[in-house]
């Protein structure tokens, strides 16, 4: 088992850690999960998130990147392109060429680097409109892990996150359950012990009537989807004016443990 001292995070919301809610009302995630085990194994850690919410592939590329490769940690986490995967007309093949500059320039800085493919939007309401495009997204990235060297940690993969209490109500960001079991499957693949299951079951729950799923769906689209086309047609991100929460590679401070535990 590797000992990991240094940690810098870079991506979107996934990363960033919407909508897994502390008590004081900042967002938590995977990312922040795995850090506090980490730091728990190893007291010198150091640890940096630089992900922001509505983040575009190429914006992660120019402001976060170049911030990791000067400061070389040990490991980089980088995951990108969803948001741009929603927007009509995107380039597949053109966005996966950005992203693996991305990671040829990290790996050139003698960073360990780990990938993320997209999940399943297969029992996602109209996000699964984007499935075809996410599916080879993820077939590009899978090339560029197994060329660089990289590790990839397989959203798509994970069928526990095909459930809905894998995800917030928003239909965009995991619930704190969803990023507390993709805490342990990152984990798992930078081979991290721990001691709870990813795979684990989701406990049996009675279907959701028809209508009420289609009630469901047209809130849904009043409430979270508009308003994100009304910002793309604008010009605007739900990062603007947001700094990130970890800017500088730091110790990290045992966080007070938040909805579903702020730890893997």
């Amino acid at each position: 088992m590797r000992t990991w001292n240094s940690w810098v995070a870079v991506g979107d919301s996934f990363t960033e850690g919407l909508s897994d809610e502390a008590p004081d009302g900042s967002y938590v995630g995977w990312a922040d999960r795995l850090a506090a085990t980490l730091a728990e194994r190893n007291p010198g850690f150091r640890y940096a998130n630089l992900a922001l919410r509505g983040k575009m592939l190429r914006e992660i590329i120019e402001e976060q990147v170049p911030i990791a490769v000067e400061v070389k940690p040990d490991l980089v986490t980088i995951c990108g392109g969803g948001n741009d995967l929603i927007v009509p007309g995107c380039d597949v093949d053109a966005l996966a060429e950005e992203y693996e500059q991305a990671v040829k320039a990290l790996r050139a800085a003698g960073c360990e680097v780990v990938m993320f493919t997209g999940p399943d939007p297969r029992d996602q309401p109209v996000v699964r409109r984007v499935r075809p495009k996410v599916a080879i997204y993820n077939a590009n990235l899978r090339g560029i892990a197994d060329r660089h060297g990289a590790m990839l940690v397989d959203l798509w993969a994970m069928k526990p996150l095909v459930d809905v209490r894998a995800w917030s109500d928003d239909r965009l960001h995991f619930s704190p359950e969803g990023h507390r079991r993709i805490a342990l499957r990152t984990a798992e693949v930078l081979d991290v012990p721990v001691t709870e299951e990813w795979r684990e079951p989701w406990p049996p729950v009675e279907p959701t009537p028809w209508l009420r799923s289609r009630q469901a769906d047209l809130a849904w689209t009043r409430t979270h989807l508009l308003p994100w086309v009304r910002r793309h047609l604008r010009g605007e991100s739900m990062g603007d004016g947001l700094v990130p929460k970890r800017p500088e590679l730091s110790p990290l401070a045992l966080p007070a443990r938040g909805k579903g535990g702020a730890r893997v």
